[in-house]
Protein backbone atom coordinates (compact mmCIF):
# COMPACT_ATOMS: atom_id res chain seq x y z
CA UNK A 1 0.00 0.00 0.00
CA UNK A 2 0.66 3.30 -0.94
CA UNK A 3 1.68 5.98 2.04
CA UNK A 4 -1.35 7.47 1.55
CA UNK A 5 -3.42 4.14 2.10
CA UNK A 6 -1.53 3.63 4.98
CA UNK A 7 -2.32 6.78 6.90
CA UNK A 8 -6.14 6.63 5.87
CA UNK A 9 -6.28 3.31 7.08
CA UNK A 10 -4.13 4.21 10.22
CA UNK A 11 -6.43 7.75 10.50
CA UNK A 12 -9.66 5.35 10.30
CA UNK A 13 -8.72 2.98 13.18
CA UNK A 14 -7.89 5.85 14.99
CA UNK A 15 -11.54 7.26 14.78
CA UNK A 16 -12.75 3.43 15.60
CA UNK A 17 -10.11 3.59 18.58
CA UNK A 18 -11.28 6.84 20.11
CA UNK A 19 -14.99 6.37 19.11
CA UNK A 20 -15.15 2.94 21.00
CA UNK A 21 -12.95 4.01 24.02
CA UNK A 22 -15.69 7.16 24.12
CA UNK A 23 -18.22 4.68 24.54
CA UNK A 24 -16.29 1.85 26.69
CA UNK A 25 -15.97 5.21 28.83
CA UNK A 26 -19.23 6.41 28.85
CA UNK A 27 -20.56 2.94 29.82
CA UNK A 28 -18.06 2.65 32.86
CA UNK A 29 -18.76 6.23 33.88
CA UNK A 30 -22.29 5.14 34.09
CA UNK A 31 -21.64 2.04 35.87
CA UNK A 32 -19.15 3.06 38.46
CA UNK A 33 -16.18 2.45 36.49
CA UNK A 34 -15.03 6.19 35.43
CA UNK A 35 -14.24 7.93 38.72
CA UNK A 36 -12.00 6.88 40.83
CA UNK A 37 -12.54 3.88 42.87
CA UNK A 38 -11.68 5.25 46.16
CA UNK A 39 -14.75 7.93 45.99
CA UNK A 40 -17.42 7.08 48.18
CA UNK A 41 -20.77 9.21 49.15
CA UNK A 42 -22.47 9.09 52.00
CA UNK A 43 -26.50 8.68 51.45
CA UNK A 44 -29.10 8.83 53.99
CA UNK A 45 -33.14 7.50 53.22
CA UNK A 46 -35.62 10.21 52.66
CA UNK A 47 -38.01 8.40 55.15
CA UNK A 48 -34.08 9.42 58.13
CA UNK A 49 -34.18 12.78 56.57
CA UNK A 50 -37.80 13.98 57.21
CA UNK A 51 -38.23 12.64 60.50
CA UNK A 52 -35.21 14.17 62.08
CA UNK A 53 -36.52 17.94 61.91
CA UNK A 54 -37.08 17.96 65.27
CA UNK A 55 -33.95 16.52 66.28
CA UNK A 56 -31.91 19.43 64.25
CA UNK A 57 -33.69 22.02 66.60
CA UNK A 58 -31.25 24.09 69.20
CA UNK A 59 -32.13 22.89 72.88
CA UNK A 60 -31.99 24.71 75.85
CA UNK A 61 -32.63 23.47 79.45
CA UNK A 62 -35.25 24.12 81.92
CA UNK A 63 -36.78 23.71 84.74
CA UNK A 64 -40.80 23.49 85.81
CA UNK A 65 -41.21 26.07 88.65
CA UNK A 66 -43.84 28.05 90.10
CA UNK A 67 -45.50 31.32 88.46
CA UNK A 68 -44.02 33.18 91.12
CA UNK A 69 -41.17 32.82 93.77
CA UNK A 70 -41.72 35.14 96.92
CA UNK A 71 -38.21 35.61 98.75
CA UNK A 72 -38.14 36.69 102.71
CA UNK A 73 -35.17 38.53 103.36
CA UNK A 74 -33.97 38.58 107.17
CA UNK A 75 -33.22 41.43 109.20
CA UNK A 76 -29.97 41.75 109.64
CA UNK A 77 -30.20 43.82 112.98
CA UNK A 78 -32.54 41.31 114.57
CA UNK A 79 -32.59 37.78 115.76
CA UNK A 80 -35.44 35.10 114.72
CA UNK A 81 -36.95 33.87 117.92
CA UNK A 82 -39.34 31.09 116.31
CA UNK A 83 -40.06 29.68 113.04
CA UNK A 84 -43.39 28.13 112.59
CA UNK A 85 -43.02 26.21 109.12
CA UNK A 86 -40.22 23.49 107.34
CA UNK A 87 -39.37 22.90 104.20
CA UNK A 88 -42.34 21.45 102.20
CA UNK A 89 -44.62 23.13 104.01
CA UNK A 90 -47.81 24.29 102.52
CA UNK A 91 -49.22 27.92 103.44
CA UNK A 92 -51.57 30.14 103.08
CA UNK A 93 -52.08 34.27 102.55
CA UNK A 94 -51.20 35.19 106.23
CA UNK A 95 -49.98 31.93 107.62
CA UNK A 96 -47.32 33.19 110.01
CA UNK A 97 -43.72 32.03 108.70
CA UNK A 98 -41.48 33.07 111.52
CA UNK A 99 -41.14 35.65 114.82
CA UNK A 100 -38.30 38.22 115.45
CA UNK A 101 -36.86 38.21 118.83
CA UNK A 102 -38.50 41.77 119.81
CA UNK A 103 -37.28 42.08 123.93
CA UNK A 104 -34.39 44.33 122.47
CA UNK A 105 -36.95 46.35 120.61
CA UNK A 106 -39.42 46.68 123.36
CA UNK A 107 -36.30 47.71 125.74
CA UNK A 108 -35.63 50.19 123.17
CA UNK A 109 -38.82 51.89 122.68
CA UNK A 110 -39.16 52.46 126.80
CA UNK A 111 -36.15 54.48 126.64
CA UNK A 112 -36.42 56.01 123.87
CA UNK A 113 -39.87 57.36 125.50
CA UNK A 114 -38.20 57.96 128.52
CA UNK A 115 -35.88 60.29 126.43
CA UNK A 116 -39.26 62.18 124.93
CA UNK A 117 -40.21 62.82 128.34
CA UNK A 118 -37.24 64.01 129.60
CA UNK A 119 -36.75 66.67 126.47
CA UNK A 120 -40.37 67.81 126.89
CA UNK A 121 -39.55 68.41 130.53
CA UNK A 122 -36.45 70.41 129.43
CA UNK A 123 -38.25 72.64 127.14
CA UNK A 124 -40.72 73.72 129.90
CA UNK A 125 -38.05 74.33 132.47
CA UNK A 126 -36.48 76.82 129.45
CA UNK A 127 -39.64 78.32 129.11
CA UNK A 128 -39.91 78.87 132.71
CA UNK A 129 -36.31 80.00 132.96
CA UNK A 130 -37.16 82.59 129.50
CA UNK A 131 -40.23 83.81 131.78
CA UNK A 132 -38.51 84.58 134.69
CA UNK A 133 -35.48 86.64 132.51
CA UNK A 134 -37.75 88.65 131.01
CA UNK A 135 -39.25 90.09 134.21
CA UNK A 136 -35.69 90.66 135.21
CA UNK A 137 -34.71 92.68 132.21
CA UNK A 138 -38.16 95.04 132.57
CA UNK A 139 -36.86 96.03 136.07
CA UNK A 140 -32.76 96.41 135.27
CA UNK A 141 -31.47 99.39 134.39
CA UNK A 142 -30.79 99.88 130.27
CA UNK A 143 -27.08 99.42 130.63
CA UNK A 144 -27.92 95.52 131.98
CA UNK A 145 -30.75 94.77 129.64
CA UNK A 146 -28.52 93.69 126.70
CA UNK A 147 -27.34 90.58 128.90
CA UNK A 148 -30.41 89.48 129.80
CA UNK A 149 -31.69 89.97 125.94
CA UNK A 150 -28.54 87.53 125.11
CA UNK A 151 -29.54 84.72 127.47
CA UNK A 152 -33.10 84.83 126.46
CA UNK A 153 -32.11 84.12 122.82
CA UNK A 154 -29.18 81.38 123.92
CA UNK A 155 -32.93 79.56 125.74
CA UNK A 156 -34.67 79.94 122.87
CA UNK A 157 -32.15 78.44 120.44
CA UNK A 158 -31.94 75.93 123.18
CA UNK A 159 -35.77 74.87 122.79
CA UNK A 160 -36.19 75.23 119.27
CA UNK A 161 -33.17 72.17 119.11
CA UNK A 162 -35.00 70.18 121.92
CA UNK A 163 -38.02 70.36 119.75
CA UNK A 164 -36.24 69.47 117.21
CA UNK A 165 -34.85 66.72 118.80
CA UNK A 166 -38.51 65.50 119.97
CA UNK A 167 -39.99 65.03 116.56
CA UNK A 168 -37.10 62.59 115.88
CA UNK A 169 -37.44 60.86 119.07
CA UNK A 170 -41.16 60.61 118.03
CA UNK A 171 -40.75 59.27 114.37
CA UNK A 172 -37.78 56.93 115.85
CA UNK A 173 -40.41 55.56 118.60
CA UNK A 174 -42.62 54.94 115.68
CA UNK A 175 -40.71 53.05 113.54
CA UNK A 176 -39.36 51.12 116.58
CA UNK A 177 -43.50 50.24 117.26
CA UNK A 178 -43.87 49.22 113.43
CA UNK A 179 -41.32 46.76 113.86
CA UNK A 180 -42.52 45.44 116.91
CA UNK A 181 -46.31 45.08 114.54
CA UNK A 182 -44.41 43.33 112.00
CA UNK A 183 -42.20 41.05 114.56
CA UNK A 184 -44.29 38.12 113.20
CA UNK A 185 -43.54 37.58 108.77
CA UNK A 186 -46.66 36.24 107.52
CA UNK A 187 -46.53 34.36 104.19
CA UNK A 188 -47.81 37.31 101.11
CA UNK A 189 -49.23 34.45 99.23
CA UNK A 190 -50.70 30.70 98.83
CA UNK A 191 -47.46 28.48 98.16
CA UNK A 192 -44.96 26.01 99.59
CA UNK A 193 -41.56 26.59 101.86
CA UNK A 194 -39.46 25.78 99.10
CA UNK A 195 -36.31 26.18 101.42
CA UNK A 196 -35.30 27.66 104.33
CA UNK A 197 -31.52 29.29 104.37
CA UNK A 198 -30.18 29.82 108.26
CA UNK A 199 -26.81 31.18 107.30
CA UNK A 200 -28.83 33.84 105.30
CA UNK A 201 -26.04 33.74 102.49
CA UNK A 202 -25.26 31.59 99.53
CA UNK A 203 -22.51 29.68 98.86
CA UNK A 204 -20.10 32.26 97.11
CA UNK A 205 -21.20 33.97 100.55
CA UNK A 206 -22.77 36.55 99.37
CA UNK A 207 -26.10 37.22 100.60
CA UNK A 208 -29.44 35.19 100.24
CA UNK A 209 -32.99 34.98 101.06
CA UNK A 210 -33.47 33.25 104.24
CA UNK A 211 -36.63 31.83 102.92
CA UNK A 212 -38.08 31.21 99.76
CA UNK A 213 -41.66 30.17 99.12
CA UNK A 214 -43.26 28.91 95.50
CA UNK A 215 -46.75 30.46 94.80
CA UNK A 216 -49.16 27.56 94.10
CA UNK A 217 -51.20 27.23 90.80
CA UNK A 218 -50.06 27.69 87.10
CA UNK A 219 -46.14 26.49 86.71
CA UNK A 220 -43.95 28.33 84.60
CA UNK A 221 -40.71 27.26 82.88
CA UNK A 222 -37.15 28.52 83.74
CA UNK A 223 -34.57 28.11 81.24
CA UNK A 224 -30.94 28.75 80.86
CA UNK A 225 -28.77 30.43 77.60
CA UNK A 226 -25.40 31.26 77.21
CA UNK A 227 -24.22 34.97 76.36
CA UNK A 228 -23.24 33.11 72.70
CA UNK A 229 -26.91 32.17 72.22
CA UNK A 230 -29.02 34.48 74.04
CA UNK A 231 -29.02 36.44 70.69
CA UNK A 232 -31.13 34.49 69.41
CA UNK A 233 -34.01 34.35 71.53
CA UNK A 234 -36.83 37.42 72.29
CA UNK A 235 -39.67 37.92 74.35
CA UNK A 236 -42.75 36.94 73.01
CA UNK A 237 -40.97 34.01 70.88
CA UNK A 238 -43.08 30.44 70.55
CA UNK A 239 -41.28 27.85 71.78
CA UNK A 240 -41.66 23.83 72.07
CA UNK A 241 -41.05 22.17 75.87
CA UNK A 242 -39.93 18.59 75.30
CA UNK A 243 -39.91 15.98 77.73
CA UNK A 244 -36.40 14.53 78.48
CA UNK A 245 -38.28 10.22 78.78
CA UNK A 246 -40.50 10.85 76.33
CA UNK A 247 -39.86 13.32 73.39
CA UNK A 248 -43.18 12.85 71.94
CA UNK A 249 -44.66 14.34 74.70
CA UNK A 250 -44.58 18.04 74.30
CA UNK A 251 -45.95 21.13 75.67
CA UNK A 252 -46.47 24.78 73.84
CA UNK A 253 -45.07 28.28 75.31
CA UNK A 254 -44.30 31.87 75.22
CA UNK A 255 -41.01 33.45 76.56
CA UNK A 256 -42.17 36.01 78.80
CA UNK A 257 -38.53 37.45 80.22
CA UNK A 258 -35.18 37.14 79.60
CA UNK A 259 -33.22 38.44 82.63
CA UNK A 260 -29.69 39.26 80.96
CA UNK A 261 -29.08 41.45 84.64
CA UNK A 262 -28.84 38.83 86.40
CA UNK A 263 -26.93 35.87 85.34
CA UNK A 264 -27.68 31.92 86.33
CA UNK A 265 -25.14 30.86 88.91
CA UNK A 266 -23.60 27.72 89.80
CA UNK A 267 -20.29 25.98 90.43
CA UNK A 268 -20.06 24.72 87.28
CA UNK A 269 -21.14 27.55 85.11
CA UNK A 270 -19.29 30.87 85.84
CA UNK A 271 -17.73 32.69 83.48
CA UNK A 272 -14.13 32.51 84.99
CA UNK A 273 -10.39 30.73 84.20
CA UNK A 274 -11.00 27.07 84.46
CA UNK A 275 -7.32 26.59 84.77
CA UNK A 276 -6.69 25.74 81.22
CA UNK A 277 -6.71 29.07 80.21
CA UNK A 278 -10.23 29.08 79.09
CA UNK A 279 -13.18 30.79 80.01
CA UNK A 280 -16.61 29.39 80.42
CA UNK A 281 -19.42 31.37 78.81
CA UNK A 282 -21.78 33.15 81.36
CA UNK A 283 -25.33 32.12 81.42
CA UNK A 284 -28.57 33.73 81.93
CA UNK A 285 -32.16 32.97 82.97
CA UNK A 286 -35.29 32.97 80.76
CA UNK A 287 -38.81 32.33 81.86
CA UNK A 288 -41.54 30.39 79.64
CA UNK A 289 -45.07 30.84 80.36
CA UNK A 290 -46.99 27.92 79.22
CA UNK A 291 -50.50 27.24 77.52
CA UNK A 292 -51.06 24.00 79.41
CA UNK A 293 -49.40 22.02 82.45
CA UNK A 294 -50.83 19.12 81.93
CA UNK A 295 -48.81 16.21 83.05
CA UNK A 296 -46.14 18.62 84.43
CA UNK A 297 -44.46 18.61 87.83
CA UNK A 298 -42.83 21.08 90.11
CA UNK A 299 -39.09 20.73 89.44
CA UNK A 300 -39.17 18.74 86.62
CA UNK A 301 -36.64 19.24 84.33
CA UNK A 302 -37.24 19.59 80.31
CA UNK A 303 -35.95 20.41 77.01
CA UNK A 304 -36.85 24.01 75.21
CA UNK A 305 -36.97 24.39 71.67
CA UNK A 306 -37.64 27.46 69.40
CA UNK A 307 -40.99 26.56 67.46
CA UNK A 308 -40.37 26.42 63.83
CA UNK A 309 -43.03 23.73 62.78
CA UNK A 310 -41.55 20.39 64.46
CA UNK A 311 -43.98 19.35 66.03
CA UNK A 312 -46.74 19.98 62.97
CA UNK A 313 -47.79 16.52 61.46
CA UNK A 314 -47.25 17.02 57.29
CA UNK A 315 -48.53 14.48 54.97
CA UNK A 316 -46.25 13.45 51.98
CA UNK A 317 -42.21 14.54 51.45
CA UNK A 318 -41.63 17.46 52.70
CA UNK A 319 -37.63 17.36 52.25
CA UNK A 320 -35.42 20.23 53.51
CA UNK A 321 -34.39 22.60 50.52
CA UNK A 322 -30.43 22.08 51.11
CA UNK A 323 -30.99 18.68 49.60
CA UNK A 324 -32.16 19.93 46.01
CA UNK A 325 -30.69 21.73 42.99
CA UNK A 326 -32.82 23.69 41.07
CA UNK A 327 -31.16 24.67 37.62
CA UNK A 328 -32.86 26.12 34.67
CA UNK A 329 -36.28 25.37 35.80
CA UNK A 330 -35.79 21.82 36.69
CA UNK A 331 -34.83 20.17 40.11
CA UNK A 332 -33.60 17.11 40.98
CA UNK A 333 -31.20 15.54 43.72
CA UNK A 334 -28.30 13.48 44.32
CA UNK A 335 -30.19 10.15 44.57
CA UNK A 336 -28.73 6.08 45.06
CA UNK A 337 -29.75 4.00 42.06
CA UNK A 338 -30.36 0.14 42.08
CA UNK A 339 -26.68 -0.42 42.02
CA UNK A 340 -25.52 1.70 45.02
CA UNK A 341 -24.33 4.59 42.17
CA UNK A 342 -24.74 7.91 42.30
CA UNK A 343 -27.10 9.37 39.70
CA UNK A 344 -29.11 12.98 39.55
CA UNK A 345 -32.48 12.35 40.27
CA UNK A 346 -35.58 14.65 38.38
CA UNK A 347 -38.08 15.57 41.01
CA UNK A 348 -41.49 17.54 41.19
CA UNK A 349 -41.64 19.84 44.25
CA UNK A 350 -44.58 21.22 45.09
CA UNK A 351 -45.30 23.79 48.41
CA UNK A 352 -42.13 25.13 50.02
CA UNK A 353 -42.40 25.49 53.60
CA UNK A 354 -40.89 28.67 54.90
CA UNK A 355 -41.01 28.21 58.82
CA UNK A 356 -39.08 24.55 57.80
CA UNK A 357 -37.15 25.38 54.94
CA UNK A 358 -38.23 22.43 53.14
CA UNK A 359 -40.40 21.38 49.67
CA UNK A 360 -42.88 18.97 49.29
CA UNK A 361 -41.74 16.35 46.85
CA UNK A 362 -44.80 15.29 44.77
CA UNK A 363 -43.02 13.02 41.97
CA UNK A 364 -39.56 11.66 41.43
CA UNK A 365 -38.85 10.05 44.98
CA UNK A 366 -39.84 7.94 47.78
CA UNK A 367 -39.09 7.65 51.50
CA UNK A 368 -37.13 4.27 50.46
CA UNK A 369 -34.40 6.40 48.72
CA UNK A 370 -31.09 7.40 49.71
CA UNK A 371 -30.08 10.81 49.01
CA UNK A 372 -26.57 12.32 49.58
CA UNK A 373 -25.93 15.91 50.04
CA UNK A 374 -25.07 17.92 46.97
CA UNK A 375 -21.42 18.90 47.41
CA UNK A 376 -19.37 20.18 45.26
CA UNK A 377 -17.35 17.86 42.98
CA UNK A 378 -20.20 15.02 42.85
CA UNK A 379 -20.50 12.94 39.63
CA UNK A 380 -22.68 10.30 38.30
CA UNK A 381 -21.59 6.62 38.45
CA UNK A 382 -19.20 7.50 42.43
CA UNK A 383 -20.15 4.04 44.76
CA UNK A 384 -22.55 4.87 47.57
CA UNK A 385 -22.62 3.96 51.33
CA UNK A 386 -24.83 3.66 53.93
CA UNK A 387 -22.20 3.80 56.93
CA UNK A 388 -20.41 7.10 57.15
CA UNK A 389 -17.40 5.42 58.46
CA UNK A 390 -16.92 3.83 54.93
CA UNK A 391 -16.59 7.17 53.18
CA UNK A 392 -12.63 7.69 52.82
CA UNK A 393 -12.11 11.72 52.85
CA UNK A 394 -8.71 11.38 51.61
CA UNK A 395 -10.00 10.43 48.32
CA UNK A 396 -9.62 12.83 45.38
CA UNK A 397 -13.69 14.14 45.51
CA UNK A 398 -12.82 15.16 49.09
CA UNK A 399 -9.26 16.93 47.71
CA UNK A 400 -9.97 18.40 44.71
CA UNK A 401 -7.95 21.71 45.05
CA UNK A 402 -4.37 21.54 44.93
CA UNK A 403 -4.24 17.64 44.12
CA UNK A 404 -2.12 16.93 40.81
CA UNK A 405 -3.65 14.63 38.74
CA UNK A 406 -7.05 15.37 40.14
CA UNK A 407 -8.62 17.61 37.92
CA UNK A 408 -9.57 17.87 34.58
CA UNK A 409 -7.99 20.02 32.48
CA UNK A 410 -9.56 22.94 29.67
CA UNK A 411 -9.00 20.38 26.65
CA UNK A 412 -11.31 18.09 28.80
CA UNK A 413 -7.80 15.94 29.60
CA UNK A 414 -7.39 14.16 32.86
CA UNK A 415 -4.51 12.38 34.15
CA UNK A 416 -3.42 9.31 35.56
CA UNK A 417 -4.75 5.84 36.06
CA UNK A 418 -7.12 5.40 32.93
CA UNK A 419 -8.93 8.89 33.29
CA UNK A 420 -10.20 10.35 29.91
CA UNK A 421 -8.00 12.51 27.78
CA UNK A 422 -8.28 14.61 25.08
CA UNK A 423 -10.51 14.08 22.03
CA UNK A 424 -12.03 10.91 24.35
CA UNK A 425 -8.71 8.51 24.34
CA UNK A 426 -7.90 6.66 27.23
CA UNK A 427 -4.60 7.21 28.84
CA UNK A 428 -4.03 3.38 28.45
CA UNK A 429 -4.51 2.08 25.55
CA UNK A 430 -4.62 -1.18 26.28
CA UNK A 431 -7.44 -0.90 28.24
CA UNK A 432 -9.34 0.39 24.78
CA UNK A 433 -8.51 -2.67 22.87
CA UNK A 434 -9.34 -5.46 25.35
CA UNK A 435 -12.68 -4.04 25.80
CA UNK A 436 -12.95 -3.96 21.79
CA UNK A 437 -12.99 -7.35 19.69
CA UNK A 438 -9.88 -8.26 17.81
CA UNK A 439 -11.63 -9.61 14.70
CA UNK A 440 -13.77 -6.35 14.31
CA UNK A 441 -11.16 -4.35 14.73
CA UNK A 442 -9.60 -6.46 11.90
CA UNK A 443 -12.70 -6.53 9.83
CA UNK A 444 -12.99 -2.96 9.89
CA UNK A 445 -9.57 -2.24 8.78
CA UNK A 446 -9.87 -5.11 6.26
CA UNK A 447 -12.28 -2.96 4.73
CA UNK A 448 -10.59 0.55 4.16
CA UNK A 449 -7.45 -1.65 2.85
CA UNK A 450 -9.68 -3.55 -0.07
CA UNK A 451 -11.27 -1.82 -2.96
CA UNK A 452 -9.98 1.10 -1.87
CA UNK A 453 -7.38 2.83 -4.37
CA UNK A 454 -5.82 5.76 -5.15
CA UNK A 455 -6.68 7.93 -8.48
CA UNK A 456 -5.42 6.58 -11.82
CA UNK A 457 -3.31 3.63 -9.56
CA UNK A 458 -3.65 0.06 -9.62
CA UNK A 459 -4.40 -1.40 -6.21
CA UNK A 460 -1.61 -4.05 -6.42
CA UNK A 461 0.97 -1.07 -7.60
CA UNK A 462 3.66 -1.53 -5.15
CA UNK A 463 5.42 1.36 -3.32
CA UNK A 464 8.67 2.56 -5.50
CA UNK A 465 11.35 2.75 -2.82
CA UNK A 466 14.82 3.06 -3.73
CA UNK A 467 17.14 -0.08 -1.93
CA UNK A 468 19.82 1.51 0.94
CA UNK A 469 23.09 3.00 -0.43
CA UNK A 470 26.26 1.65 0.57
CA UNK A 471 26.38 3.52 3.31
CA UNK A 472 23.24 1.88 4.68
CA UNK A 473 20.94 5.45 4.08
CA UNK A 474 17.88 5.09 2.54
CA UNK A 475 17.57 7.32 -0.55
CA UNK A 476 14.62 9.27 -1.59
CA UNK A 477 12.16 8.02 -3.55
CA UNK A 478 12.18 9.77 -7.17
CA UNK A 479 8.43 10.70 -7.58
CA UNK A 480 6.31 10.20 -11.34
CA UNK A 481 3.36 11.21 -12.60
CA UNK A 482 2.41 8.10 -15.03
CA UNK A 483 -1.28 9.99 -16.53
CA UNK A 484 0.32 13.33 -16.46
CA UNK A 485 -1.03 14.20 -12.97
CA UNK A 486 0.09 14.40 -9.56
CA UNK A 487 -1.31 12.11 -6.99
CA UNK A 488 -3.38 14.06 -4.42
Amino acid sequence: MNKKKVGMIAAAAAVVLAAAGGGVWYYLRQNGGGGNSADKVYVETVSSLTSANSGSQSRYSGIVEAQETWDVNKDSEREIKEVFVKEGDTVEEGTPLFEYDMDEVQGEIQQAQLELEGMQNDISNLQSQINQLSREKSAAPESERFEYTADIQEKQNTIKQTEYNIESKKVEIQKKQESLEKAVVTSKIAGVVKAINESGTDMSGESAAYMTVLAVGDYRVKGTVSETNVQFLSEEQPVILRSRIDEEQTWNGTITKIDTQNEEKSNNDMYMDDGNGTEKATKYPFYVSLESTDGLMMGQHIFIELDEGQTETKEGIWLFEGYIVQEEGEAYVWAANDRNRLEKRMVELGEYDENLGAYEITGGLTEEDAIAFPMDGLYEGVATVTDISEVDYSSPLYNQEGEEGDEMSEDGEMSDDGEMLEDGEMLDDSDITDALSDDRTEELLDGLSDGEETDGEDSSEEESVEGESDSGEAEPKESEDTDGESEE
